[in-house]
């Protein structure tokens, strides 16, 4: 059983690991799309080159940073906070933040049927946490 943790601790871990997670996907993303089409670059420069194409890239080392980081954040968050709650949350929430983020970052179109589906995620969380 988690310790017991005040709203504002339990709440501020699962937003930070939210966000180091949305931070860290929207990077890689990001960083993959300005690379191209792997398969391409490996029939140019073979597997090796296409790992070298990768690896050289900042955008997508400090995204592997963020996901690296994002693990321990939510090994912190799974220890102070129960994981019936901290599990759910952290997962629709990412959610939620993806779909923006990919909206205002990426560019993507985000159609009504995913703004929707986002809408009722945020209802999921609202009702997990009571």
């Amino acid at each position: 059983m988690a310790p017991a943790t005040s709203a504002l601790q339990t709440w501020s871990s699962i937003a930070g690991v939210v966000a180091i997670a949305v931070a860290g996907e929207v990077l890689i993303a990001a960083a993959m799309r300005k690379l191209g089409d792997l398969d391409i670059i490996r029939e140019r420069s073979g597997l090796p080159g296409a790992i070298r194409a990768v690896l050289s890239s900042p955008m997508f080392l400090i995204g592997a940073f963020c996901m690296a980081l994002n693990f321990f954040a939510m090994l912190y968050t799974l220890s102070i906070v129960e994981l019936s709650l901290a599990a759910p949350a952290i997962a629709s929430l990412t959610y939620i933040g993806n779909a923006i983020a990919a909206k205002l970052f990426l560019h993507e179109k985000v159609d009504r049927r995913r703004w929707l589906a986002v809408l009722f995620v945020c209802l999921g969380v609202v009702l997990i946490s009571k």
